[in-house]
C-alpha cells in the first residue's frame, strides 16, 4: 500500500509528480496499478492480453485509506506488452476509461533540444493541445512551458475542473510539462492549473499555444485540430512571390472586423468571418486595394482595444466564428485576387490573470523589473526578447500566421516602443543597455531574426514596421545592419501632411514645408503611407472633418489630399470608411455610416478612391519605383505662395511618365505653365475635380499638347488649367 503521506499529498493535489506514482509500477518483485478518480466508489481494471495470450482479465483494486479515490492493486502474470482499462462505478453508473498515466511520453528529444535552445520553429506542433493517436489511442496531448512551478494540471469540464486529477510530468531542464489525456478531443474546454514554487495555486492559465478560446468575456482555451485543411487557394500561393515586391502596387485597406459592418436588426452584432469573406472581399476587390490588412484578430479580452491587447497569440478571435470560419475568409479574399496582412502584436501583452502574466509564479514572458518589464502609457507587460525561450514563442507566431493560415503580411505594432529602453518613460523609469545607451539591443536582435526566419521560410511574404522614430535600417537587409523589414509606415508623412491639409488654404503657404519635405527622404526607406485608424479616433475627428472651409471645400480638399496621396512615392494604406469620408469619429461599437453613400459628394470620393486604385495598379510610372529616387523628379517645389506642387512620376525604361500637379488653395489655376521633361501630348489621366468625384468638372478638356517654352526647369511646359484645391494627373503619350 502506497506510504499515507504520499497518498494524502495526492488527494491534497500537493503531490509533484503524479507519474511517478499513478499508473503501472513495478514495487519490489510485484507490478502495482494505481489509479486517481475522486468521483469513484471502485474501479477494477481490465487487462487486455495480446490474443495469443487469452481473454481479458478483471482485477479489482482496493482504495486507500488515507485518500478517498485512490486506487491501488497487484496485478500478476501478465505478459510484456500488456495493457489495461479502468472500470469505474459509483452507485447505478458504471464507466470505462483509459488511464492516462499508463502512456508514455510524447515529446522527443529533438523537440526538448529545439526548444531549450529557443530554435523550434514549429514550436506550435508540439506544445499547446494537439490532437493525435498516441499508443493506439486517441486523445489530446497537452504540453507547457512553467519551469518554476512546482505543480501543472490540465482542468476543464472532463475532470471537473479538478486539478488534482491530470497532473502532468516535467520534461527536465526544459521546463517543459507534458500529459497525454485519452479519449477527449476538439471542441474541449481547458485551462491550466499551476503552483507556484512555494506550492501557491495561481489564477488559472489559458494556453499560450491554443489554436481556439472561448468567446470572450469566457476565456478558456478548446481544443482544436489544426492540421487537415484542403486549401483551395494553390494558384495565389504559386504566384505571389512575383507579384507583391517592391516595384509591385501595393494598396491596402485596413479593418477592425468588429466594425466594418453590423447588423443592428440583430442585436448590431458584428459580422462573421463568412459574412465578412462575401461582403468585406467583394467590396474590397471593387474598389481596386490589393491588400485588405486586419486589425489584430489573435483572441483578446477587451474590446475597447481594437485587439492590440492580445491574450491567446495563436488563436484567431471567435468573436466572429470558428479556425475553419477564418480560413474560409482569408481564402475568399485569394480567390478574389486580394492579400491578406495581419497586424501583430508582439511588443507588451496585457496583464489579465488568465494571461501570460507571472505564468508559472515568475516574470516568465516579461521582465522582473518593471523598469523594462511595464508600458506605463498602456499598462500593459514588456515580453522579455533576451530569453530566447520567449523569443522563440513570438518568431513561431509569426511563421505561425504565414505557414499555417496562409498570411500575406505581418505588420508588426509599436516598433518604436520595442527598440528604445526609454520610450515614454521618465529618466528614472528605465535602464541603459550593457553599453549604456537607450536602445533596445535583445529587441534589434529580436526583430531581425523574425524577418529572417519569415523571409527564409516563407517566399512572398511581407513584413511591415510601424516604426515612428528616426531609428535607421528599418526596411534595410539585416546584413548591411538593418532590421529586415520589407516597409517602413512613413509616421513623418503622415504627420506632416495631415497637419498642413488642416491649415485654412489662406495660410498654408507658411507651412508649405510640410507637404514637401517628405519627398526629401521618400527614399530612405522602403516606405508605406498609412492614413490608419489612429488618426480618426481620439478627438482626432475624421479625415472630412478635419478639412477647413465649406462642406464643399471639405470634400475638394480631402480628394485634393487624396489624390496628393496617389501620387506620392510609397505604398498606400487607408483605414475603412475614410474612402468614402466618414463623417463622425471612427467608433468601434457601431458600424461604419454606409447610409452616406446616399449623398453624391461622399459617394464621389469612394468613387475616386476606386479610381485611384485603378491608376496606380495600370500605371508603371506611380509604382514600379516607389521606394527609389530614379522614379521621381520635381517639377514645381517652390510655389509656395500658390500652395502648388508638381511633380514627376517615372517608371522603368520604357514606361509613360507621369506629371502630377496639386493645388491647394480654393483659387483656380488658368493658364499656367508646368514644365515637363518630355514633348508631346500629355492625356489628363485623373483630376479629383471631376463631377464623378463630387466636383465642378474643371480641367483640361481630356489632354494638352506640349509647348516649346521654358518652364519649371525644362525647355517644354504644358499651359494647364489646374482646379481649385485639386490633383491633377497627366501622362505622357507614346
Amino acid at each position: 500500500m502506497l506510504a499515507a503521506d504520499v497518498a494524502r499529498s495526492i488527494a491534497a493535489g500537493n503531490h509533484t509528480d503524479l507519474f511517478s506514482v499513478l499508473g503501472c509500477h513495478k514495487v519490489g518483485d510485484k507490478q502495482v496499478v494505481r489509479a486517481f478518480v475522486p468521483e469513484a466508489e471502485q474501479i477494477e481494471i481490465i487487462i487486455a492480453q495480446p490474443p495469443e495470450n487469452g481473454a481479458e482479465q478483471v482485477i479489482s483494486l482496493l482504495e486507500n485509506p488515507e485518500a478517498e479515490g485512490l486506487f491501488e492493486g497487484e496485478i500478476r502474470d501478465v505478459p510484456a506488452g500488456f495493457y489495461y482499462r479502468l472500470l469505474v462505478s459509483r452507485g447505478q453508473k458504471v464507466w470505462e476509461t483509459e488511464d492516462p498515466y499508463r502512456f508514455g511520453s510524447v515529446l522527443g528529444d529533438l523537440d526538448e533540444h529545439l526548444i531549450g535552445e529557443g530554435s523550434h520553429l514549429n514550436i506550435w506542433n508540439v506544445l499547446g493541445a494537439q490532437v493525435i493517436t498516441h499508443e493506439g489511442i486517441a486523445g489530446t496531448h497537452f504540453a507547457v512551458w512553467a519551469p518554476a512551478a512546482r505543480r501543472v494540471s490540465v482542468v476543464g469540464d472532463f475532470n471537473q475542473w479538478d486539478g488534482r486529477r491530470h497532473g502532468m510530468q516535467a520534461r527536465g531542464e526544459t521546463g517543459i510539462w507534458e500529459i497525454f489525456i485519452p479519449n477527449i478531443g476538439e471542441g474541449v474546454v481547458y485551462k491550466f492549473e499551476l503552483q507556484d514554487k512555494d506550492g501557491k495555486l495561481l489564477p488559472l492559465k489559458s494556453d499560450p499555444f491554443g489554436f481556439a478560446s472561448e468567446c470572450p468575456p469566457k476565456n478558456a482555451s478548446v481544443v482544436k485540430q489544426l492540421h487537415g485543411h484542403e486549401w483551395q487557394d494553390n494558384c495565389w500561393m504559386n504566384k505571389r512571390d512575383s507579384q507583391f515586391k517592391i516595384n509591385q502596387p501595393i494598396s491596402i485597406y485596413e479593418v477592425h472586423l468588429g466594425s466594418w459592418r453590423r447588423i443592428v436588426e440583430d442585436n448590431n452584432r458584428s459580422l462573421s468571418y463568412l459574412e465578412h469573406a462575401e461582403q468585406l472581399v467583394s467590396y474590397v476587390k471593387a474598389l481596386g486595394f490589393t491588400h485588405i490588412e486586419l486589425m489584430p484578430i489573435s483572441e483578446f479580452p477587451f474590446d475597447g482595444s481594437w485587439g492590440y491587447q492580445p491574450i491567446g497569440l495563436y488563436a484567431p478571435t471567435a468573436r466572429y466564428g470558428t479556425l475553419e470560419e477564418f480560413r474560409g475568409l482569408i481564402e475568399a479574399c485569394h480567390a478574389a485576387g486580394v492579400g491578406v496582412i495581419l497586424d501583430w502584436v508582439a511588443g507588451h501583452f496585457p496583464r489579465d490573470e488568465n494571461g501570460l502574466g507571472s505564468f508559472d509564479g515568475t516574470s516568465l514572458f516579461e521582465h522582473a523589473d518593471v523598469r523594462e518589464g511595464v508600458h506605463f502609457d498602456w499598462n500593459t507587460l514588456v515580453y522579455n526578447y533576451g530569453r530566447h525561450e520567449v523569443s522563440n514563442y513570438l518568431i513561431a507566431n509569426a511563421l505561425y500566421w504565414l505557414k499555417e493560415h496562409h498570411i500575406d503580411g505581418l505588420r508588426v505594432d509599436a516598433v518604436a516602443s520595442m527598440l528604445y529602453k526609454d520610450y515614454s518613460r521618465e529618466e528614472n523609469e528605465w535602464l541603459p543597455n550593457k553599453n549604456g545607451g537607450r536602445e533596445n539591443l535583445e529587441a534589434i536582435t529580436f526583430l531581425q531574426r523574425m524577418n529572417e526566419i519569415c523571409y527564409g521560410e516563407m517566399p512572398g511574404i511581407m513584413t511591415f514596421a510601424e516604426e515612428s522614430s528616426a531609428f535607421p535600417g528599418v526596411s534595410s537587409p539585416t546584413d548591411y545592419g538593418g532590421l529586415g523589414f520589407g516597409f517602413k509606415w512613413n509616421m513623418g508623412w503622415m504627420n506632416d501632411t495631415l497637419a498642413y491639409i488642416q491649415h485654412n488654404p489662406e495660410h498654408r503657404k507658411y507651412h508649405h514645408h510640410q507637404m514637401t519635405f517628405g519627398f526629401h527622404y521618400a527614399f530612405s526607406e522602403n516606405y508605406v503611407l498609412p492614413i490608419s485608424h489612429d488618426e480618426v479616433v481620439y478627438g482626432k475627428g475624421s479625415m472630412l472633418a478635419k478639412m477647413p472651409g465649406n462642406q464643399c471645400q471639405k470634400f475638394a480638399n480631402l480628394r485634393a489630399y487624396y489624390g496628393f496621396m496617389w501620387g506620392h512615392p510609397g505604398k498606400k494604406l487607408l483605414f475603412m470608411g475614410c474612402e468614402f469620408a466618414q463623417q463622425n469619429e471612427w467608433n468601434h461599437d457601431v458600424s461604419l455610416d454606409w447610409h452616406l453613400l446616399e449623398d453624391r459628394q461622399h459617394k464621389g470620393v469612394q468613387n475616386l478612391i476606386r479610381d485611384l486604385n485603378q491608376l496606380y495598379r495600370t500605371t508603371a510610372a506611380l509604382h514600379e519605383l516607389d521606394c527609389n529616387a530614379d522614379g521621381f523628379e520635381w517639377v514645381e517645389g517652390n510655389a509656395v505662395d500658390e500652395s502648388l506642387v508638381a511633380w514627376i512620376r517615372k517608371g522603368r525604361e520604357g514606361s509613360a511618365p507621369i506629371l502630377v500637379v496639386a493645388n491647394f488653395t480654393p483659387c483656380k489655376r488658368v493658364s499656367r505653365r508646368i514644365g515637363v521633361p518630355n514633348k508631346g501630348k500629355w492625356i489628363e489621366r485623373l483630376n479629383t475635380d471631376s463631377e464623378i468625384y463630387g466636383g465642378c468638372n474643371m480641367g483640361n478638356l481630356g489632354a494638352v499638347q506640349s509647348d516649346s517654352i521654358a518652364a519649371s526647369g525644362y525647355a517644354q511646359s504644358l499651359c494647364l488649367t489646374i482646379p481649385p484645391l485639386s490633383t491633377v494627373f497627366f501622362e505622357l503619350t507614346k
